[in-house]
């Protein structure tokens, strides 16, 4: 993975709960700005107008719009935590259950915003704090079904570890594919096919 840009380092980080305000008012205003007027007219002037701050009020916190993009992203990578994983069934007849579960959640942490997700794709430069909470989350995730695929009656790959990582980067990249151009393919279809493609895997039908 390339090296981090230090220039998208954040200036400030808020110890007070007013700090705290204004730099989730700079990130929602260049949410609202950078879906509006697209990521090159998406100026930090037009940030801190849309957040009501002065510009140098928005440059205590930021140096640049490149670095409040990379927070927006670091901000979707940690809300998309899988919370349902304990949750579910593991008794035999239930993998391609599983595997929904997986899909699914993945298509409603990125069907909010498609625009943002696009430009956030596209557009958002390596800061440190990205790649690290990249390789945090990928952690987290693999772990969690590590586990699952360990635990499943049904599961006949031969590296549960592997498996787990090839899962992940195969639901993660599809999905933000998908849900930055929505109506490319419809999304129940796109589901669908993925779980079927995922537990025909894992099952090691031929």
């Amino acid at each position: 993975m390339p090296p981090a840009d230090r220039r998208l380092q954040p200036r400030r980080e808020p110890r007070q709960v007013r700090a705290e305000l204004t730099r989730e008012r700079i990130l929602a205003a260049a949410a609202h700005v950078f879906t509006e007027f697209g990521y090159a007219a998406g100026t930090t002037n037009r940030i801190a107008e849309r957040a009501r701050i002065s510009i140098g009020s928005l440059y205590q916190y930021f140096p640049n719009k490149d670095a409040i993009l990379a927070q927006l992203l670091v901000r979707h990578i940690d809300r998309g935590t899988w919370t349902g994983a304990d949750q579910l069934g593991l008794a035999p007849g239930t993998l391609k259950d599983t595997v929904r579960a997986m899909v699914r959640d993945a298509i409603d942490n990125h069907s909010e915003d498609p625009q943002l997700l696009r430009i956030m794709i596209e557009e958002a430069p390596l800061s440190q704090e990205l790649l690290d909470t990249i390789e945090r989350h990928g952690r987290t995730r693999t772990a969690q079904i590590s586990d699952l695929l360990a635990r499943h009656p049904d599961v006949r790959v031969g590296d549960v570890g592997t498996a787990a990582d090839l899962i992940l980067f195969t639901i993660e990249m599809n999905t933000h594919k998908l849900m930055a151009a929505p109506g490319s393919v419809p999304v129940e279809t796109f589901e669908r096919e993925l779980v079927d493609m995922i537990t025909r895997y894992l099952r090691g039908d031929q």
